[in-house]
């Protein structure tokens, strides 16, 4: 086969260079996933280099520009044809405002039994200090807890807190670092069948029920409210939701109903299971900010009608994100299923 190269190599060129161009795209980008245009143009460069390789085949003047096609088809082949799963690149926005609520929803059932089991939880501690209120000492494990609320909450509000920035930021860090502990624990010990996740779940239940009791019995409820609501409805959730992992993690333990084996059980939960404690120690972080630079303060200096409206908006937020973030994302998913 006779070929002009200089006339072939002006004409084709433009087509190896369009196609290297998507090539180099393809691979320094995993994320990008081209339309169908792009797609089928894609194609298009890959039969018509193909095409010009074949021609070139039998042509052993030009070594170089043939091996270069050669590797130019190959990478095209196997872009076109690669069957393994490609790497993604961490997004961070999109794991927090997709992934996460997505997770959260797709598990939904487990959250609702570790709801559940606090409930069940805060029920009985708040009956056994209502039969025995000298239960109060072993029911609660914090010593501040254990006297008069009504004492507490005049030593609070007569306190003086200027100057206090540097105890508050080491203060949040413990906070941050006890919480974010629990709920690690409070993960891991589904590995128990869950039956340490349950056991978790229900002992902060009592703690919680106690306490509240405990508070609203003695005409403190406003002061209960005003010093739990700015950090607590992101931090008990927060543990909730290491509550939720850790079923998962029984569950695929355990395997009821299930041809899987379990290693394939567990490879199944364990990005679920990332996501999730991930999600538990961002909000775990915003709780224990709250907490230190928030929370402990109380009226004169807040009043606490501005406290409870902030933790009540913080719910609704809360609530808001984890029902709907994400939602268009999966319509688009299951729509482009085939």
């Amino acid at each position: 086969m006779i070929i002009d190269l200089e006339k072939f190599n002006a004409v084709e060129r433009p087509v190896w260079q369009e196609l290297e161009a998507m090539l180099v795209r393809f691979e320094n980008d995993p994320v990008f996933r081209p339309n169908l245009d792009q797609a089928k143009r894609f194609h298009y460069l890959y039969e018509r280099t193909s095409a010009d390789l074949a021609r070139l085949v039998t042509f052993s003047a030009e070594p170089e520009l043939r091996r270069f096609l050669e590797s130019l088809v190959a990478r095209a082949y196997s872009e076109i044809h690669e069957t393994r799963g490609t790497g993604e690149r961490f997004a961070p926005l999109a794991w927090f405002m997709q992934t996460l609520p997505q997770t959260f929803r797709r598990h939904i059932k487990a959250f609702y039994l570790s709801l559940a089991i606090t409930m069940g939880g805060c029920t009985f501690g708040a009956l056994a200090l209502a039969f025995d209120p000298e239960s109060k000492a072993v029911i609660m494990p914090f010593a501040h807890l254990h006297g008069d609320p009504a004492d507490r909450v005049a030593r609070e509000e007569a306190a003086e807190r200027d100057g206090a920035g540097a105890f508050k930021g080491a203060f949040s860090g413990q906070l941050m670092t006890h919480n974010t502990r629990v709920s690690i624990l409070t993960l891991a010990l589904g590995m128990t069948w869950g039956v340490g996740t349950v056991i978790s779940l229900f002992y902060n239940g009592v703690i919680l029920g106690a306490v509240a009791l405990d508070y609203v019995r003695a005409g403190q409820m406003k002061f209960l409210l005003g010093w739990l609501m700015p950090h607590g409805v992101i931090e008990i959730p927060a543990i909730l939701i290491a509550g939720q992992g850790g079923l998962v993690l029984a569950n695929a333990l355990v395997g009821w109903g299930r041809r899987e084996r379990l290693a394939e059980r567990f490879r199944a939960v364990a990005p679920d299971l990332v996501t999730l404690i991930f999600g538990v120690g961002v909000m775990l972080v915003w709780a224990g900010f709250v907490e230190a630079f928030l929370s402990q303060d109380h009226e004169p200096a807040i009043p606490y009608v501005m406290k409870i409206a902030f933790g009540c908006v913080e719910l609704a937020l809360l609530v808001l994100f984890l029902s709907r973030a994400g939602k268009r994302a999966e319509a688009k998913k299951l729509l482009a299923q085939p």
